[in-house]
């Protein structure tokens, strides 16, 4: 897909100082960061912005502080896990505007690296507050946004700040936009999608460009069960959105034979790791259990589907993929999708989890950084945070 964004490499970066949005929302324990993928991702950006001579305050929220200071929430680990990375000191700013801030990113020079406090700490961030954003842009005279995980949020650090200042794209937003534009503008037969998680309240859009684009749909997860029972089926206690029942009709009905749907399960006695489990046949969800994974069968009917596939696209785990013993399904599919010949696209979130959790991550062409961000660009939505960028 073409990218029609300006990035760093349109932009005079010698002798400037760069506002960078980044992705740091991370996971951290007893203090310190506990998966530093997301910071991985920022690096190419951030080191390129230096070697060419500019100084980079970067900004990022982290969690879901309620709009104040808490310092469970802080920026600090992060700050030391990134000056490991680079090699490099990182000064750090208890406040992400006022003065502090202000003299921080002052005193910065070329190939200099500042990261501020936790953007939700104030209000304004996720108001998208013009004042707070343009205090935030007083920072620096050129702002890069490199955070394709918030990009579908219209906030101050993400949307606002390209009021006050030329704004550009990083290279992991510009590769997350041309990867995942893939799914919407590729020519490309076999074309299968896979869709699985837990609704599909929240995936109708996604299932519509799928059904107009690939020859096969997937469908795994929680969101298959609102599908079977639409065909009459009876799940016992499964996950089933009843009130999507009819526009999951709906879909069938237009899909013709693209949709496959599992054709067996493992059920469960209960929501629980250790209930007791057991494999039957989709038509035979026994009153009272629950589906909590796609069965062996369906397994091998998807990797059937998977082998001269061209381009994959997949998002959403298969079953309760965070009980080891209703994993094998998301698993068992990762390993499919790597094994494929074809161009591979994971979509953000817990797909992303899964394919890291089975070691497969580098066997997979684009993993996304961006779990909301992925959904709604694969639903053909524009990202207020890339719409914010200057036009190439």
């Amino acid at each position: 897909m073409n990218f029609n964004k300006k990035t760093l490499r349109d932009v005079e970066l010698a002798g400037r100082r760069a506002l960078v949005r980044v992705d740091f929302n991370v996971p951290l324990l007893d203090g310190k960061v506990s998966d530093d993928t997301r910071i991985q991702a920022a690096l190419p950006s951030i080191r390129y912005l230096l070697e060419h001579g500019a100084s980079a305050v970067l900004c990022s929220h982290l969690g879901r502080p309620k709009g104040a200071p808490d310092p469970s929430f802080s920026l600090q680990p992060v700050a030391a896990r990134l000056s490991e990375l680079l090699g490099l000191p990182v000064a750090f700013s208890s406040d992400c505007v006022g003065p502090e801030a202000e003299t921080a990113a002052a005193g910065l020079a070329p190939g200099q690296l500042l990261l501020l406090e936790n953007t939700r700490f104030h209000k304004g961030e996720k108001e998208n507050d013009p004042e707070f954003a343009r205090q935030l842009a007083s920072l620096a005279e050129l702002f890069v946004n490199d955070a394709f995980g918030s990009a579908h949020r219209a906030h101050a650090s993400t949307e606002g700040v390209a009021h006050f200042l030329p704004a550009v794209a990083g290279f992991l937003m510009e590769a997350e936009i041309r990867q995942l534009g893939r799914a919407l503008s590729a020519r490309v037969e076999p074309y299968i999608a896979i869709l699985g998680g837990a609704k599909i309240s929240d995936k109708i859009g996604v299932v519509e460009q799928f059904l107009a684009r690939a020859n096969r749909l997937l469908i795994g997860g929680g969101m298959a069960n609102t599908f079977l029972a639409a065909e009459g089926l009876e799940l016992g206690e499964s996950l089933v959105e009843q009130a999507a029942v009819p526009q999951a009709r709906e879909l069938l009905d237009s899909a013709g034979d693209k949709v496959v749907l599992p054709v067996d399960a493992v059920v469960a006695n209960a929501f629980a790791a250790d209930a007791e489990h057991r494999v039957v046949p989709i038509h035979e969800v026994p009153a009272r259990w629950r589906i909590m994974d796609i069965g062996p069968e369906t397994v091998e009917r998807f990797r059937a589907e998977l082998r001269d596939a061209e381009l994959i696209v997949w998002n959403g785990p298969m079953g309760v993929f965070e009980f080891p013993p209703f994993s094998t399904g998301t698993f068992e599919l990762a390993r499919a999708v790597a094994a494929s010949g074809g161009f591979t696209i994971v979509g953000g979130g817990d797909s992303a989890a899964a394919v890291a959790q089975a070691g497969l991550a580098d066997q997979i062409d684009h993993v996304s950084t961006g779990g909301g961000a992925a959904l709604e660009f694969l639903e053909g939505r524009t990202l207020p945070g890339v719409a914010a960028l200057q036009d190439r």
